[in-house]
């Protein structure tokens, strides 16, 4: 069987996504197991995670993705990008649309400048109880994990978020899985190391769940990040986020909205 696809990057963060809009072409009990095969850098395609793009009953068009450990994200703001240009190239979407995910429907507006993609998404709003995160315990998170003060947002997914005086001085391989996986969340956290660079800007790295190492970039922990600095008063309705693989702007003034660039890569066919 020979499956069409496309490469495309977020900020460094990397899908690849399979057009499912006329057609299943990925059974769903095979989904998975794809998404294992061809994140894989050295024997698939390599990504951070594989975009199904799909019709939907109640939005513009609808979105699933599969990490490289067959997990399924409940959301992911750089993904939403990038499938949100893929369809507006294809002419399935138009400059404004909605999205369908796990997480609840999604806000899109888009628009290109000569060359280069931008999209704005409406973020799902911020939930801080440990219940909506979902963790243990009664209240809003905070949490003494190992040496770190751990704060925590659910913006799709659940997010731990930790400030540091310099983000380049943290081993995340070493210091982000007892994050992870501690027994608090229950259903395991990203994790994020902030920096705060200026009265409006942070530097973010973030370490996936799924993913299981640094990503580039992470649209839904940029907005965890921007969330929680603002929530402790040092950052006001706009916050400008530096991910490794680039820039996001989160703004606060008509709900949380990200925006961010998306690229594509190239297109290919995989022998399956």
């Amino acid at each position: 069987m020979e499956i069409p696809f496309t490469k495309l990057h977020g900020n460094g963060n990397d899908f690849v996504l399979i057009d499912e809009y006329e057609k299943m072409v990925i059974p769903d009990d095979m989904k998975a197991h794809f998404a294992a095969l061809y994140c894989d850098r050295r024997f698939g395609i390599g990504a951070d995670g594989i975009l199904y793009l799909s019709k939907s009953a109640t939005s513009s068009i609808r979105m699933r993705i599969f990490q490289p450990d067959e997990s399924e994200a409940e959301m992911c703001g750089n993904g939403i990008r990038c499938l949100a240009k893929y369809a507006f190239d294809a002419g399935y979407i138009g400059e404004t649309c909605t999205v369908e995910t796990p997480a609840g429907e999604v806000g899109v507006a888009l628009a290109y400048a000569n060359e280069d993609f931008t999209a704005t998404i409406r973020m799902p709003t911020p939930k801080f109880e440990r219940r909506d995160i979902p963790a243990t315990g009664d209240g809003e998170y905070r949490e003494r994990i190992g040496e770190f003060d751990v704060y925590a947002a659910n913006t799709g997914v659940p997010h731990a978020v930790i400030l540091v005086d310099a983000v380049d001085s943290i081993d995340i391989t070493a210091a982000a899985p007892p994050i992870r996986h501690h027994a608090s969340f229950l259903n395991g956290a990203n994790v994020n190391f902030v920096q705060k660079t200026g009265d409006d800007s942070i530097r973010v790295r973030t370490f996936e769940r799924g993913v299981e190492e640094e990503t580039l970039s992470c649209g839904t922990g940029a907005t965890a990040c921007a969330v929680i600095v603002r929530k402790l008063g040092y950052m006001g309705d706009i916050v400008h986020v530096e991910t490794q693989g680039g820039p996001l702007t989160i703004h606060f003034n008509d709900g949380v909205k990200m925006e961010g660039p998306a690229v594509t890569v190239f297109s290919g066919v995989i022998s399956y």
